[in-house]
């Protein structure tokens, strides 16, 4: 799903983007895994106003994250089967100058550590917005492993992109990852440092 914000310098264009599919297990939620990076992206869409800022924001929701059922949790496997609905995106957006993905962004204790994938640049960028809004004990100094994620095709395209995601979560791909476990000032922290970013591009 796609949503266009017209921003006043329209040849540029900023992709915000998250997945809504949840894993195909009986029971599982995905409040976490899915769910609040769609809902901060969401919000975010319907706070931003037309020619607010710069750059054309695309905020695109993406389906088909998940790899498959049957399909092993392997980094090889998710990055042939999964990631279906960003690499049809990526290919649709090549001349995006940045791409924010918005993942496991819900969590108590948010910890958005850089992921060693995402642009340094714009992670740096994504770390001084979020300390000016008063976000950066949420930005840590720190990086984390390499996450295969959605904004693996675009990176691949040659678009700087950034992983927004607090993988120390131990309810992933469990039944436990439900509302319980989402904390709204985790979520306002996230959308209040990306609409600075966004602000400021």
């Amino acid at each position: 799903m796609i949503g266009v914000v017209p921003g006043r310098e329209p040849k540029r264009t900023v992709i915000v983007g998250a997945h809504y599919d949840t894993k195909d297990i009986p029971g599982f939620v995905g409040a976490i895994d899915s769910g609040s990076g769609t809902a901060v992206a969401v919000q975010l869409a319907r706070t931003l106003r037309p020619r607010q800022v710069r750059p054309t924001v695309v905020f695109a929701l993406f389906d088909g994250e998940e790899s498959p059922r049957g399909t092993p949790d392997t980094t090889e496997d998710f990055r042939r089967r999964g990631l279906r609905g960003s690499k049809v995106a990526a290919n649709k957006l090549p001349r995006a100058e940045a791409m924010i993905l918005l993942d496991f962004v819900g969590n108590r204790k948010l910890r958005l550590a850089r992921e060693d994938l995402s642009d340094f640049h714009l992670w740096e960028r994504l770390r001084s917005a979020a300390r000016r809004v008063g976000a950066g004990g949420a930005f840590p100094d720190t990086t984390q492993p390499e996450v295969s994620d959605d904004h693996v095709p675009f990176l691949k395209r040659g678009i700087p992109a950034v992983n927004l995601i607090d993988f120390d979560f131990p309810c992933w791909h469990k039944t436990c990852d439900d509302l319980s476990k989402v904390s709204t000032r985790s979520l306002d922290q996230t959308g209040e440092a990306v609409l600075q970013l966004l602000l400021s591009s």
